[in-house]
């Protein structure tokens, strides 16, 4: 029973850093009890919760590493018909509550896995990198160097002034309160009257037009998917700001803008896997 009991009390901290490292709920509960079976097999642990800590990471790890060997995860127009309303949780909400917002979960799942584990564990976590490197089978300085390159990503360049970025990310906002609100009117009221959207159709059911013109029609194009705007969160995307969304803790699909005024003119789903690894993407962040 203490051994049951000192696991239980690492348990939340572990799933917090399993969370960030993957970015599923789901994922992060199975490499915590994947940890507590390899726990049953180990012998003189001087630091439980640093050995766990370890062990966690080293199973996130693998995890991420075969994500990019299988692509396993769905990406056709299915995966939004099977989903016709995702909605946020409490268990989601309280996961994230802690200032990690989707947007930089989002952002994380673009980097390589060991970037990834050396930025969350050092820059989140306050892990020493001499601690980092021999997860990563790299050495100190190599670890530091991860670490900084994540770190750049995640944060972005902004490709437009600090006045121009602002407005933009009004827009936007207004544009994905109404889409979440599913309320027509007021996503007709951001949208040039000879607005543009274009989608990619791989995330679209079956029938649906890839292009629509007209603020009319684009609203009500955009209140038919209202319910798969929950999860959606601004991001900065090729520098300016957009829109990113990933339903099950991976990059699912991102939007970009073009507007003028208080106005959007066009705006383009992108959901094609090799259009978004072009993309670059980064946390906008309060100040900007």
């Amino acid at each position: 029973m203490e051994l049951t009991d000192a696991f239980e009390a690492e348990r939340g901290k572990l799933e917090a850093v399993a969370y960030r490292l993957l970015g599923s709920r789901n994922e992060a509960e199975d490499a915590v009890q994947e940890a507590w079976i390899r726990l049953g097999r180990a012998d003189d642990i001087d630091n439980l919760g640093a050995w766990l800590r370890t062990v966690v990471t080293r199973i996130c790890l693998d995890m991420l590493r075969s994500r990019k060997v299988r692509q396993e995860e769905p990406t056709g127009p299915d995966v939004l018909e099977q989903t016709p309303a995702v909605r946020r949780t409490p268990e989601d909400d309280a996961l994230v509550a802690d200032s990690v917002s989707r947007a930089l979960l989002v952002v994380l799942d673009t980097l390589e896995p060991a970037e990834r584990i050396a930025f969350v564990l050092h820059d989140m976590f306050a892990v020493p990198f001499a601690q980092i490197a021999p997860i990563v089978d790299r050495n100190e300085v190599a670890t530091k160097k991860l670490a900084s390159r994540a770190r750049q990503k995640v944060q972005g360049t902004p490709a437009v002034p600090p006045a121009e970025l602002a407005r933009q990310r009004r827009v936007v906002s207004a544009f994905l309160d109404a889409a979440r609100a599913g309320d027509l009117a007021a996503i007709i009221d951001v949208l040039d009257p000879d607005v543009v959207r274009r989608v990619d159709s791989r995330v679209l059911p079956r029938g649906m037009a890839t292009e629509l013109r007209g603020a009319r029609a684009v609203a009500e194009g955009t209140v038919a998917l209202s319910g798969r705007s929950q999860l959606a969160e601004l991001a900065l995307v090729n520098g300016e700001v957009g829109i990113v969304l990933a339903p099950r803790g991976r990059l699912f699909l991102a939007i970009t803008f073009t507007s003028e005024a208080d106005r959007i003119t066009s705006y383009d789903v992108v959901a094609d896997p090799d259009r978004l690894g072009q993309l670059s993407l980064g946390v906008l962040s309060a100040e900007r």
